[in-house]
């Protein structure tokens, strides 16, 4: 008998190291073959809440928040492009990308997860944002998103255009930060494993092969 598993994913669509992350668990996940079964559920964390409508240049916005030189913010999208290439996942971040508010994409999320569609809205959204550099916050990317992943666009507008799950996604990002979840991705298993940053797929493995065994 497979081991379930209970995997919460607590991520943002605007952090590149959780589709990393994401990838690594994934590929990890087929690598173990029969031996789990996930049930993963994307949890929602907002790097910047406060952020404009009209989004922030990457490179003035890391500068900014962490006191990267344009240099330094050069070598790590390098750095991160190639991690995501090692993954089967395409990172476009040029020194135009511009970084936007998330929290309508979290309200989506929420939605899609009802719908049994949370999954691929939640790689159609980074493809989105990552691979394609569209703005996240625009209900109209957000939509497009949505038929991708296979659900209906008409209600995709209709949760957009309202505040329907708004107050489900700020209980639940106080409640994953009331566990001291302060940075992303955090993938917490059975509610009693953690698991932090983008690891490569090895690590993954090899975390889950010590569940498993513990079990």
């Amino acid at each position: 008998m497979p081991r379930r598993l209970r995997i919460d994913f607590v991520s943002d669509i605007s952090c590149p190291w959780c589709i990393i992350g994401l990838r690594g668990l994934e590929i990890a996940l087929e690598r173990m073959g029969d031996a789990v079964e996930a049930d993963i559920h994307f949890q929602p964390f907002e790097l910047n809440p406060a952020m404009a409508p009209e989004g922030e240049n990457i490179v003035e916005h890391i500068g900014r928040k962490y006191g990267a030189t344009p240099e330094q913010s050069a070598a790590n999208r390098a750095n991160i492009r190639e991690r995501a290439a090692s993954v089967g996942f395409t990172m476009a971040m040029a020194d135009d990308a511009r970084i936007y508010n998330s929290f309508d994409a979290h309200r989506l999320l929420h939605w899609a997860e009802g719908e049994g569609k949370q999954a691929a809205l939640k790689h159609a959204l980074f493809e989105s944002y990552f691979t394609h550099g569209q703005d996240i916050s625009s209900h109209d990317v957000l939509i497009a998103a949505a038929a991708r992943a296979g659900l209906p666009e008409d209600e995709a507008r209709a949760v957009l255009s309202s505040d329907r799950y708004a107050d489900d996604v700020r209980e639940a990002e106080r409640l994953w930060q009331g566990k001291g979840i302060q940075s992303v991705p955090a993938i917490v298993i059975d509610n009693r494993y953690l698991i932090s940053g983008g690891q490569p797929p090895e690590s993954f493995e090899q975390a889950l092969r010590q569940i498993v065994a513990e079990a």
